[in-house]
C-alpha cells in the first residue's frame, strides 16, 4: 500500500473573481469521501490509499464542472511513503516539537 498526502489546489476559470461557492463545492466532495482533509487557506490537504485520493480529485473536477466551470487550473503537490503511514498531523507535530525544543 501507498500512503499518499495530496496538496490540492483548484481554481475554476471563466467562472468571475468569486471562487468560495466551487471550493465549498469541492469540500464537501471530499468530506463525502471519508478521507481526511485539512482545507487551507490556499489549498486543501488530503491524505489516503492513492486510488482513493485520486479518485477524489477527479470527483472535485467533476462537480466543479456540473456547476458550470468550462476550465479548471489545478496543483497538486503529492507526497508518497510505503515504508509507513503518516498524516499530514504527525509531520506537524514533528515539525512543532522541533521548533519548541529550539526555545
Amino acid at each position: 500500500m501507498t500512503w499518499l498526502s495530496v496538496d490540492l489546489c483548484v481554481v475554476p476559470i471563466g467562472v468571475g473573481t468569486s471562487l468560495s461557492p466551487y471550493i465549498a463545492a469541492c469540500q464537501r466532495v471530499i468530506a463525502n469521501t471519508g478521507l481526511n482533509c485539512c482545507l487551507g487557506p490556499n489549498g486543501t490537504a488530503i491524505e489516503g490509499e492513492w486510488d482513493q485520493v485520486m479518485e477524489c480529485v477527479r470527483a472535485c473536477h467533476e462537480e466543479i464542472h456540473r456547476m458550470g466551470a468550462p476550465r479548471i487550473y489545478t496543483t497538486l503537490k503529492l507526497n508518497t511513503r510505503t515504508d509507513r503511514q503518516q498524516t499530514f498531523q504527525d509531520k506537524i507535530n514533528s515539525v512543532e516539537s522541533l521548533v519548541k525544543s529550539d526555545q
